[in-house]
C-alpha cells in the first residue's frame, strides 16, 4: 500500500510517502509564515519522486496549531480528491503511540503547546486544555511526550510526580502513515480528516453584522 502522510499539527510540516511501511520519499518544512503556500509544492515533489499511484492519504488532525492543521488537512483532502483515494485523520496521540515509545510501564501523557500560555493534555481519554499555571494533578508513573513536554514534565516533577521526559517532541509522518493504514483496514475506528479544536474560537462576528453579499 502506498501512503502519503502529512504531520503538520505543530506548525511546521513533516511529510512522507510510504510503500508497504517503508519510507520512499520524505520532506520537511519549518514553522514559518507561508506554510500553506509551500506545502503543495513539497507534496507534489514527493509524489513525483516516489508515486506512480497512491492508495491512501493520512493526515494529522490535532490537537495543535490552527495554521498547521488547516494547511495539512486542506492539502491532504485535495490530494485525496485528485487521486480518488481515501483520506483519514490521525490524532497526535495515535502517532506517538505508533512510535512504540519505551514507556517502562508508565502512562503516556502527550503535552501539546497551545496559545496564550496554555497546553493540551491527552492521557488517552481525549485532549483537554489547561493553563500552564493550572495543570491538573497527575497520579502514578508518567511519561511525557510532545512539544510542550519539557515545561510540563518540569512542572509535574516539581510537585513530586514520578515523571519521565521522553525524547519524542514531534509526531513523525511515518507514524501517521502507520496509523492511517490501521484505520483504513478497519483495525481502528474511522476518523474524518477534520481538525480537533479544544479551545473555543477567538474570532467574533462584527458588531454590525456581516457585509451584504455583492450584487
Amino acid at each position: 500500500m502506498l501512503v502519503l502522510a502529512i504531520s503538520s499539527a505543530f506548525g511546521g510540516c513533516l511529510a512522507c510517502v510510504c510503500a508497504d511501511g517503508a519510507v520512499v520519499a520524505e520532506g520537511q518544512l519549518g514553522d514559518a509564515p507561508g506554510l500553506a503556500a509551500a506545502l503543495p509544492g513539497l507534496i507534489t515533489r514527493m509524489l513525483t519522486q516516489a508515486a506512480d499511484r497512491l492508495d491512501l492519504v493520512a493526515v494529522s488532525v490535532g490537537p495543535g496549531s490552527f495554521t498547521g492543521l488547516r494547511a495539512g488537512i486542506s492539502v491532504a483532502v485535495g490530494v485525496g480528491l485528485g487521486c480518488q483515494v481515501a483520506v483519514v485523520g490521525v490524532t497526535v496521540r495515535e502517532a506517538f503511540e505508533a512510535a512504540a515509545l519505551k514507556l517502562d510501564g508508565r502512562r503516556l501523557l502527550v503535552a501539546v503547546a497551545a496559545r496564550r500560555g496554555r497546553v493540551f493534555f491527552d492521557m488517552g481519554e481525549g485532549p483537554v486544555g489547561y493553563g500552564t499555571d493550572a495543570l491538573p494533578a497527575v497520579s502514578g508513573r508518567i511519561a511525557v511526550a510532545g512539544n510542550a513536554a519539557i515545561p510540563v514534565a518540569g512542572a509535574l516533577a516539581a510537585r513530586g510526580t514520578d515523571v519521565m521526559l521522553m525524547d519524542a517532541r514531534l509526531p513523525r509522518a511515518e507514524h501517521v502513515a502507520m496509523v492511517g493504514v490501521e484505520r483504513v483496514c478497519g483495525r481502528l475506528a474511522p476518523l474524518a480528516p477534520l481538525p480537533i479544536y479544544i479551545d473555543v474560537p477567538e474570532a467574533r462576528l462584527p458588531a454590525g453584522g456581516l457585509r451584504a453579499a455583492p450584487v
